[in-house]
């Protein structure tokens, strides 16, 4: 699974680049250039989200918008890795996935942290217990 977020990327009369999210109303932000935009877009998706996280709030799944001002941006790693065990997880108790790795509450607790850097082995095992496999690639 692949998490990135649409955004919608406007030129303003000065200029200036604005970026907003259409699932995330609290993440926009804005760049001198294109490529300025896209950095500080990826950088406040990664804000918002692991806030969220550490909030235990909802993140709702990425909506399908299409157009030519619409730029798929994906979070920071750790932010990925805590979303995808969090959704692999399902909503089942972090103790039971503790149980099955063998692990300590707090250890198991640390994968959906952010800013908590697992290793890929744990990860790795978290994802066969939740019944999935860890794929990586580069982009």
């Amino acid at each position: 699974m692949k998490i990135a977020y649409p955004a919608r990327i406007t030129k303003e009369e000065d200029g200036i680049f604005f970026v907003s999210f259409p699932d995330l109303d609290e993440a926009m932000t804005q760049g001198e250039t294109i490529e300025e935009a896209l950095f500080n877009a990826a950088e406040v998706l990664t804000l918002v989200m692991e806030h969220r996280l550490e909030q235990q709030q909802e993140i709702p799944e990425p909506s399908q918008v299409t157009g030519s001002d619409v730029h798929w941006i994906a979070p920071e790693v750790n932010v990925q890795a805590a979303l995808l065990i969090r959704k692999a997880r399902a909503g089942r108790p972090l103790a039971d996935l503790a149980r099955i790795l063998d692990a300590s509450w707090p250890s198991v607790k640390r994968l959906e942290n952010p800013r908590s850097s697992p290793t890929l082995k744990m990860i790795d095992k978290a994802a066969a217990a939740l019944g999935k496999r860890l794929m990586l690639s580069f982009e």
